[in-house]
């Protein structure tokens, strides 16, 4: 009998070595990438929530002279704005003046809304308008000036003190006025609070009334869009709130807007006209509000005397809530962390509710800025800038 030898390929058997090597070899890759991406996140999670207690300085900027203790700071585009009773300046983040815009106003009120922002002086005349890249315009008044709000192309809108007539008007960023609205004690109320869209066509008004012998609020909105006479103001809604007082307002976007009340807050929504979409009770006293483009922020007073930090989408579910003490009156959300200070102590939680910072600085804090890098924030204080990192 004939016995037949297989005899295998030798090309055959080093393609099948070939293989198994390419899958050694992927299967190796794929485990180091896996390590490499575990100990990353670990590394960052490890860093993010951990509470830090000091901080640490990397750069500083000083001051090139002694500046006056009335001055306060608001972050602002690339940088923060510098303002006082003698002027308002746009500085970076090394502390670099870009720009300045002298006046003398006892008593400035602000309002920013994209890079647009205006400065008036409460109970005074006059209005002034900048941009990024400096100014662009001023407004005079011919009654004094209670609250004002600036849309992001620069048209402003202000409560003028005109006795039993206030009036509500509109200006563009050289002073022309857009829209003259006079309110009625006896009938809209008292204008209280005012908010203009992001393109400054719709304006949200909430006046102070009675309604059936009880403190109510009354909530207008005006639409200037798509008018076919000049100046021609357009009522689109007209709803009165019971027992509440609604002071704050802004729009999130040209549809969308918020109310926030004593101890409540509303969301409204536009399609064919403004509509309230969502009422949502808050059942304790807000003692401070605010908000970034995601987050509604509010800061209740527990009985116990503590607080309690509450975070809200913008479709008012609540995202987050945490106890805390001590007395802030300083605070604002930025880079998706709440940061609250009152003078030299700060306080940090992160959107999540990790508490990243809690401690106390050399100096009086006047702005805090969250920078690219771990834990890296900007404090300005008296004497200048400073670079610091959050450490143990």
């Amino acid at each position: 009998m004939d016995v037949i030898v297989k005899v295998r390929d030798p090309d055959e058997n080093l393609e099948e070595k070939i293989k198994a090597y390419k899958v050694k070899k992927r299967i190796k890759t794929t485990v180091t990438i896996l390590a490499f991406a575990f100990a990353l996140i670990s590394s960052y999670l490890l860093v993010k929530l951990q509470t830090y207690t000091s901080l640490r300085t990397l750069q500083s900027y000083k001051n090139k002279e002694t500046e006056s203790s009335d001055l306060k700071y608001l972050q602002y585009a690339d940088g923060m704005l510098k303002y006082g009773r003698d002027g308002i300046a746009y500085i970076n983040k090394k502390g670099v003046e870009q720009w300045n815009q002298s006046y003398q106003i006892k008593d400035p009120v602000i309002n920013v809304s994209g890079k647009a922002m205006a400065v008036a002086e409460r109970g005074g005349n006059d209005i002034y308008v900048m941009d990024a890249k400096g100014a662009k315009g001023e407004i005079h008044t011919n009654y004094p000036i209670e609250k004002i709000a600036v849309a992001e192309n620069g048209i402003v809108s202000t409560i003028l003190n005109n006795e039993n007539s206030p009036m509500v008007v509109c200006y563009d960023a050289t002073g022309n006025v857009l829209v003259e609205h006079r309110a009625s004690l006896t009938g809209t109320g008292y204008p209280i609070g005012i908010a203009l869209s992001p393109n400054g066509t719709r304006l949200q008004i909430s006046y102070l009334c009675v309604a059936d012998g009880v403190e109510a609020t009354r909530v207008g909105y005006l639409n200037f869009d798509n008018t076919e006479e000049a100046n021609k103001e357009y009522q689109v809604a007209d709803d009165v709130y019971k027992n509440t007082i609604v002071p704050t307002s802004f729009f999130i976007d040209e549809k969308k807007s918020v109310l926030v009340g004593d101890q409540s807050f509303m969301i409204y929504k536009e399609t064919d006209k403004p509509k309230l979409s969502k009422t949502v009770k808050l059942d304790k006293q807000i003692k401070s509000f605010f908000h970034d483009d995601e987050y509604l922020g509010f800061i209740l007073k527990e009985e116990s005397g503590e607080y309690e930090l509450r975070l809200y989408d913008m479709e008012g579910n609540q995202k987050l809530s945490k106890t805390f003490t001590g007395e802030y009156g300083n605070v604002k959300i930025a880079d998706g962390n709440v940061i609250m200070y009152e003078g030299a102590s700060c306080l940090i939680y992160s959107k999540l509710g990790v508490k990243q910072f809690e401690g106390t600085t050399e100096y009086e804090i006047k702005e805090v800025i969250p920078v690219f890098g771990i834990n890296k924030y900007l404090v300005m204080n008296a004497d200048g800038l400073a670079e610091v990192r959050l450490v143990k």
